[in-house]
């Protein structure tokens, strides 16, 4: 019987946990903690790819280049290579976090980060009504200030969390680089892949060329999950539990439910856009194309949803 594989997506707000832990040491810290539920998994027996969010860390990198250009007149940097340049640090500390936990657990296992680019349309509708927040969150008072720095910048209420810039984010269409994700769990590695949802990149006259834009993580991760023939496609979160009515009197924690209910609760509009919503459609995404099993959990429940039941799981 071949080892079972789970794709875990992990998000890049879960790796800064406020205001006052934002630099990359506090981000490493908030990795290591992820990395020991994730080497809960690898002992359990499972093969992992881990995919991940980058919009504050995209955000960041793009307002220090801001910075540099008005006040140094350095060179900007493109949204696209922000994205490229969040997959080989975030990668670099997932990477090494999970393979120091293998060693502190004497297992035999070994990760390795593969940057990797993910196709778009150039005509998906995306790029004309941009709406995937990245960057940190400004508050009310702070809006009319950014605007005025950034008159460019479209910005829009995110969760009630706060204001947040937004950008165009396509629809994942092809993982360029599956041959070689596929090889490297061939040869018993375990995976950072598809960071941020991937670079995108668009084909003209047989070549790919980057574009600025960010994919949404999870929508790339279901991709992902799908074209491996994952046997689990966990998508981790803030909360134990997908619910119904959320921070209402009358909120339902879903534990166990079907496509089919996943669809209806979706439809009725139960999940809010940028936050649950693009989880539980890449949950559909993912149990319609032939999916087996997709649960929705925070990352300290990994074990327990994964062994026991807990989380929400969403099945065929």
């Amino acid at each position: 019987m071949s080892t079972p594989l789970a794709v875990i997506a992990i998000g890049g707000n879960s790796l800064i946990r406020d205001k006052e832990h934002q630099t990359v040491a506090d981000q490493y810290d908030a990795v290591c903690e992820t990395a020991g539920h994730i080497a809960d998994l690898v002992q359990a027996g499972y093969r992992v790819v881990v995919t991940h969010g980058n919009g504050p860390q995209v955000g960041f990198i793009l307002r220090r280049a801001e910075l540099a250009v008005k006040e140094i007149h350095m060179h900007p940097v493109p949204l696209v290579s922000c994205g490229a340049d969040t997959q080989g640090a975030i990668g670099y500390q997932i990477q090494q976090a999970l393979d120091n936990e293998y060693r502190r657990r004497g297992m035999n296992a070994q990760s390795v980060t593969l940057v990797t680019q993910v196709r778009v349309d150039p005509d998906d509708p995306a790029f004309k009504n941009p709406a995937k927040p990245i960057g940190t969150f400004y508050s009310s008072e702070e809006v009319e200030a950014i605007k005025k720095e950034n008159p460019d910048w479209i910005l829009i209420e995110d969760a009630g969390r706060g204001f947040r810039r937004v950008v165009p984010s396509p629809k994942p269409l092809e993982i360029i680089e599956l041959p070689a994700i596929k090889a490297l769990l061939d040869q018993n590695f375990h995976l950072v892949a598809v960071g941020g949802g991937g670079i995108p990149v668009i084909e003209k006259k047989g070549e790919l060329i980057g574009v600025d834009a960010v994919i949404d993580k999870d929508y790339a991760t279901a991709l992902l999950a799908g074209n491996l023939d994952a046997d689990l496609l966990i998508i981790s979160t803030g909360v134990k539990e997908v619910c119904l009515n959320f921070g209402k009197p009358d909120q339902i924690t879903l534990q166990k439910i079907t496509l089919d209910e996943a669809r209806g609760y979706r439809d009725a509009g139960h999940f809010a856009p940028g936050s649950m919503l693009p989880k539980v459609e890449a949950a559909i995404g993912f149990l319609e194309a032939g999916g087996k099993e997709v649960i929705i959990t925070s990352p300290d429940h990994l074990k327990e949803a994964v062994t026991a039941g807990g989380g929400t799981h969403i099945l065929p």
